[in-house]
């Protein structure tokens, strides 16, 4: 990737390395990290080496112009000394984001009224060109300011979402539509303003497609904690009997059920979705609790071979872990290897690692996610 801003922008902190060289680096330092866990060969995952973000966000600088006169618009990001650096452009980002970049600042820049204390712009995008960006201002968004919005919005071919503090204003949808082809099927998804969404939709459905690729055999039923909006429940839906899939979030489990009927999965077929916490779960497993939630659900009625995790950076806990130790499968993705690495030691006291996978979702930071397969022993 040749960026102008490489060694003065911080978000990419590897950059005085090729695309090569930081995923090497970063190979041999995960390589060494678990080496006292396993020997085996990583599946490398690649990301593009460049417009490979798919979600960015940016502040919003103001400037004055040579003479003192105009205020100028810029996007802006950190430097490696905290201060303000101003940008034009970005090389991680979608070319869909690159190119609409200069044309929404451009149209910014000429309307008071969408400029004036707008202080930061968000990017969403799909593969399929379906564009979602959301302006953040320090001040009450009116009509004037709707109307205007609704005519860019149409002028620029994309979806517009004004927030405020305690304002968000939709102007037509808070979500834009992807399309997934994982093994040679196409799975269909809406994702959310403000929700989670994997950055990088290349390295996504490797990812998908890797977890597939290593599903052990003698797959029954499924438990799955941190399911999010369904991202790999759906596919893997079609590899088990049965998935009981859990999460914490409100907004996620309503988006799960949402791209379970984008994919023509009406009744939700062989999959249910749980709102509550992994410890939770556990606690209604083990009977400890009973949950209004779970009253339509028969947890014996699952006969489950495999446990699928994603939790956030922090790993697992306690409770969480010794769950996992009670299924035949475990299928671990992380997006740290510091956290892993803490499950791992204590997982390989009664599992042994037969797949390890990294996925450089993150090209030139210091940033790279894993996936963990696991056997009992």
């Amino acid at each position: 990737m040749n960026c102008k801003y490489f060694g003065t922008c911080a978000s990419c902190t590897l950059y005085d390395k090729t695309y090569d060289e930081q995923l090497n680096y970063k190979i041999q330092r995960e390589k060494e990290r678990f080496s006292n866990l396993t020997n085996l060969d990583f599946n490398i995952i690649k990301s593009e080496p460049k417009n490979f973000r798919n979600r960015a966000e940016f502040r919003i600088w103001w400037e004055k112009d040579e003479q003192g006169e105009k205020d100028i618009l810029s996007f802006a990001m950190n430097d490696f000394n905290k201060e303000i650096l101003e940008i034009d452009s970005c090389s991680m980002v979608n070319q869909d984001i690159a190119n609409l970049m200069p044309k929404i600042l451009e149209e910014l820049q000429s309307s008071m009224i969408l400029s004036f204390r707008l202080f930061a712009i968000e990017f969403l995008v799909s593969s399929t060109s379906d564009i979602l960006v959301t302006l953040i201002y320090h001040k009450k968004l009116e009509d004037d300011w709707i109307k205007l919005a609704c005519e860019l919005e149409t002028k620029l071919n994309i979806k517009i979402i004004g927030r405020s503090r305690k304002q968000k204003i939709v102007l037509s949808s808070d979500f834009i539509n992807e399309t997934l082809n994982i093994q040679n099927q196409e799975f269909h998804f809406a994702y959310e303003e403000n929700g989670f969404t994997q950055p990088n939709t290349n390295v996504n459905i490797q990812m998908i497609e890797w977890v597939l690729q290593n599903i052990p055999k003698n797959n029954k039923d499924l438990c799955e904690l941190y399911c999010g909006g369904g991202n790999f429940t759906i596919p893997l839906s079609k590899k088990f009997n049965k998935v009981l899939a859990t999460e914490i979030s409100k907004t996620s489990i309503k988006s799960a059920l949402r791209n379970c009927k984008l994919n023509n999965i009406e009744n939700i077929e062989n999959i249910e979705f749980i709102r509550m916490s992994a410890e939770e779960f556990v606690e209604a497993l083990e009977e400890k609790r009973a949950f209004n939630r779970l009253k339509n659900i028969d947890l014996k009625s699952y006969d489950f071979s495999t446990i699928f995790m994603d939790p956030p950076r922090s790993g697992l806990d306690n409770t969480t872990r010794n769950l996992a130790k009670n299924f035949e499968n475990i299928i671990y993705i992380s997006c740290n290897p510091e956290t892993l690495h803490r499950d791992l030691e204590e997982l390989t006291l009664t599992h042994k690692i037969v797949n390890f996978a990294l996925f450089d979702q993150f090209a030139f930071t210091e940033h790279i996610e894993s996936g963990v397969v696991l056997e009992k022993r």
